[in-house]
């Protein structure tokens, strides 16, 4: 199954990775100092060591997995005529006035912190193929939230 990233998404996944391979050599230096220290069986050091390494390599391991089954999109096949994934949406809530900007990303790509929502959620779900002026009632936990989609951009 492939996985659709960005190229930013991807650039990142792939320094995520080398970052994380290059914590290999310091977690086999921890275990053999562990391991010098003597009996392995009451060794806490050794066992955390061990540990690490088992979470630093699956983690290694899953980034691995979804860099082989990446599909970089497109971004230069993107308009602005209706809210697709990668479109920045400037969206009006109608109850309180409140007005917001989110990309809609991949799930993988999804960070509130930097306005990056994921295509799966409420509201990206329920923006995806309206335009420009269009009014939308989504269904969230919360409720029901109506807004007014005030600029889409690439």
């Amino acid at each position: 199954m492939a996985t659709y990233l960005t190229q930013e998404g991807y650039d990142k996944k792939m320094k995520e990775l080398a970052e994380l391979e290059a914590e290999r050599p310091l977690i086999k230096q921890a275990i053999a100092e562990a391991r010098d220290k003597g009996d392995l069986s009451e060794n806490a050091e050794y066992d955390a060591a061990k540990e690490a390494q088992g979470m630093l390599e699956m983690k290694i391991s899953k980034i691995k997995e979804l860099i082989a089954t990446a599909r970089i999109i497109d971004d230069s096949k993107l308009n602005t005529d209706i809210i697709q994934l990668l479109n920045k949406v400037t969206i009006k809530n109608l109850k309180n006035g409140m007005v917001v900007t989110y990309t809609i990303v991949t799930d993988n790509e999804a960070n509130l912190r930097e306005g990056k929502i994921a295509s799966s959620t409420p509201i990206a779900q329920g923006l995806l193929g309206h335009k420009v002026g269009d009014k939308v009632q989504v269904k969230a936990p919360v409720g029901v939230l109506e807004f007014e989609v005030l600029k889409i951009e690439i």
